[in-house]
């Protein structure tokens, strides 16, 4: 590109920039801490200031504490539609749109939309929202993070189905976390201020177990430190000389754990506010007409999990996986090489050629950490 087109470009980015809509996320380690009752507070509070602000979308799942905070607040109606024979309620993004409220409030930023909706997910209008110049402010479950979705199929046993990019959070201006202890948290729940009495219970055995609440606090809070570090490293210059982290998830058809290999990637990079990439050697064995339907899909399926928590797709046609590997991290200034363990079959194929050892040597020469995977 031309200087005088770069310049006129990155002009135009600036501009664009300026005109977005600021982006508050309030995050918990799970429902009831309260981030819905922070989030009205709020709104009030700006309301006494003589700010233009408006609920978009709130959830008070019953809750009368979080009812009553509502009264006073200018709402915008909900937008009314049959599903299935029932009749539904969704936030309605034109009317925000054109109301241009300067903030508005909504809830369950992880929602997934009634099908025939603009969006298929809520925080795609948020973006949207965003995009049009409006500030938002909205809230998340620690749960519903992307590439946090097996570290919390781990700890609690259910595979959260509604998800958030890691690349939405990191888009927020600012990220509140609504910390509460685990005792804290199972004493609102007796109490019935988070679920009605009959599914109390059942909680309590489940998703609301003490250690279950502790892990998902610590991840709850890790999450937001991580994007505390990100705000000091965009906002306060990097001293002279800093290396500049850059990550590479390399990943193969045949990967079993490629999802996994992708999501830690993607926690490494969110937490140093660095580029990623996700890349796939396609040797002459993995030809589209040499390797089973299911796993093309399982492979175009995770380009696409990728691309939504902001990792770019390399891919590179070689019969040559370690070389191939290393010349994409010296071509993208790549710092840090994610795989997967040993029993992974990339790794197998890297260990069974004589290049692994000239990899490693090039990798320790170019300062690039090699790092793998559980």
């Amino acid at each position: 590109m031309p200087e005088q087109a770069h310049n006129a470009q990155y002009f135009l980015d600036l501009i664009k920039q300026s005109k977005r809509g600021k982006f508050k996320v309030y995050i918990g380690m799970s429902a009831g801490v309260g981030k819905t009752y922070r989030m009205l507070q709020e709104a009030h509070s700006l309301l006494r200031n003589g700010v233009g602000v408006k609920i978009g979308y709130v959830e008070t799942h019953g809750r009368k504490e979080t009812e009553a905070l509502v009264e006073g607040l200018p709402v915008i109606p909900r937008r009314r539609l049959f599903y299935k024979g029932k009749e539904l309620e969704e936030m309605d993004l034109e009317a925000i749109l054109n109301l241009r409220p300067e903030i508005v409030v909504v809830d369950e930023l992880a929602h997934t939309n009634i099908e025939g909706s603009k969006n298929a997910k809520r925080w795609q209008d948020v973006l949207d929202i965003l995009d049009a110049g409006i500030s938002v402010v909205s809230a998340v479950n620690i749960q519903h993070l992307e590439s946090l979705n097996q570290d919390v199929k781990g700890i609690t046993g259910v595979e959260v189905q509604e998800r958030v990019p890691d690349s939405v959070l990191a888009q927020a201006d600012e990220v509140v976390n609504i910390d509460l202890t685990a005792d804290e948290l199972i004493v609102r729940l007796k109490e019935g201020k988070i679920y009605a009495p009959d599914k109390v219970e059942t909680a309590l055995r489940n998703f609301f177990k003490a250690e279950h609440i502790l892990q998902l606090r610590e991840l709850a809070l890790k999450e937001v430190a991580s994007q505390v570090e990100r705000k000091v490293e965009t906002e306060i210059p990097r001293n002279v000389g800093m290396r500049i982290e850059r990550f590479l998830a390399c990943i193969s058809s045949n990967d079993a754990t490629a999802k996994t290999v992708i999501r830690k990637t993607a926690r490494l990079a969110n937490y140093y506010n660095s580029k990623w990439y996700v890349l796939y050697v396609q040797t002459p064995r993995e030809n589209p007409d040499k390797i089973p339907l299911d796993k093309q899909r399982h492979l175009i399926n995770n380009f696409k999990m990728a691309t939504e928590m902001g990792g770019e797709i390399i891919r590179v046609n070689s019969p040559y996986i370690a070389e191939s590997i290393l010349g994409e991290a010296e071509k993208l200034n790549v710092t840090t090489i994610c795989i997967g363990k040993p029993h992974i079959s990339l790794f197998r194929v890297i260990m069974a050629t004589n290049v692994f050892n000239q990899l490693l040597r090039k990798l320790a020469e170019s300062d690039i950490d090699l790092v793998i995977l559980s």
